[in-house]
């Protein structure tokens, strides 16, 4: 559930390995969309106007948009649009939790869509974007012309369990023990509520150690390699502690999903084309969930990276996340009749299938 405030809590990639190789790729337009209760969402508009439409889900959440995730996109070729989700980014109130939850980001999704005249779109998004961007498939199939997913995370227990209840500790064991260290013994059953209510609580001071800590936890399982650069962005104060409660809000909640609800929405979405990614070593996102997604969703294509974790940011991902996104936009250009106007496609291999 890694937030998207960096490399690689977001759809990045070096220059090696992007559409744009040249140069930094700049929004042609961007908005300041109010969508109720208070929020009013930062949005970017990257490519041509009579681009394929793409709207780019970041992680967390909580995360936000870095420049680089415009990289992904053809400027040639899309019309990709991106937002800071509510109290993330540039999106203000910052760190607001207050009416934000799935439901009202799905929302929000529309309130962009219609703002922006745009009929239809394709759904693009990594970790916790893969869970918002089921959530929309299936709420407005008629909207989404098809999706790309790195990172599936489905919120279900037992991947909330694994990652703040002390699954990942057999990987990494001595992380987990400066991750616990805060926590009082008789709170150590359940060490996601503990860290909810200091993250929440009315010291201000100690919400920022915890959210230190909590930073640090996200930042060595989001690289396969340790990587200081983004040890010391997510745990700087004024990222560690907006991200954190936005965070542990959604972790909290489950994600304000019943348990197996994107598994059991994806029969609203198997018309769609569909390419699943997700690394063979994602520590954040184990291809557990990106496996049992893809055998609800036959239709789809699931490749599982070999060497690989859960940034989009390590060349072997960033290669397949392009070439995902290549396929599916080629099939919503195809002709009436094709993959992409409405009838099934066909996964590539057996489901445990991989691609380098």
């Amino acid at each position: 559930m890694s937030p998207a405030g960096s490399p690689t809590r977001c759809w990045t990639t070096s220059a090696a390995t992007s559409p744009a190789e040249d140069g930094q790729v700049e929004p042609y337009a961007t908005h300041r969309i109010p969508v109720g209760d208070g929020h009013v969402l930062y949005v970017e508009e990257v490519g041509r106007p009579d681009g394929v439409p793409v709207v780019f889900l970041h992680g967390g959440p909580g995360g936000g948009l870095v420049p680089a995730a415009r990289r992904f996109f053809d400027p040639e070729r899309y019309r990709a649009v991106l937002f800071d989700q509510r109290g993330a980014g540039r999106s203000t109130p910052h760190g607001e939790v207050r009416a934000n939850t799935t439901w009202h980001l799905v929302d929000d999704l529309e309130t962009i869509r219609r703002r922006l005249g745009i009929g239809s779109w394709l759904v693009f998004g990594g970790s916790w974007g893969t869970t918002l961007g089921l959530a929309y498939a299936q709420a407005h199939p008629q909207r989404v012309t098809g999706l790309v997913l790195r990172g599936v995370l489905l919120l279900r227990r037992a991947e909330r369990d694994w990652f703040y209840q002390g699954g990942l500790r057999h990987l990494q064991p001595e992380e987990w023990e400066r991750f616990v260290a805060p926590v009082p013994p008789g709170e150590r059953d359940d060490v996601l509520a503990a860290y909810h209510r200091r993250l929440h609580g009315p010291d201000e001071a100690q919400a920022r150690v915890w959210a230190r800590a909590w930073g640090r936890w996200e930042a060595v399982n989001s690289s396969l390699r340790p990587d200081p650069e983004l040890l010391a962005h997510f745990t700087a104060d004024e990222h560690a502690l907006p991200v954190a409660r936005i965070l542990s809000h959604y972790a909290v909640h489950g994600g304000f999903l019943t348990e197996g609800q994107l598994l059991d929405g994806v029969e609203r979405i198997r018309h769609l084309p569909a390419v699943i990614v997700n690394g063979r070593y994602d520590l954040c996102c184990p291809p557990v969930s990106a496996y049992d997604l893809a055998r609800r969703w036959p239709e789809a294509t699931l490749r599982i990276v070999p060497g690989a974790g859960h940034s989009a940011a390590e060349p072997a991902i960033a290669r397949e996340v392009l070439r995902a996104l290549d396929e599916v936009t080629a099939r919503v250009e195809s002709p009436a009749g094709e993959p992409g106007h409405g009838e099934p496609g066909h996964p590539e291999a057996p489901l445990a299938g991989s691609a380098g």
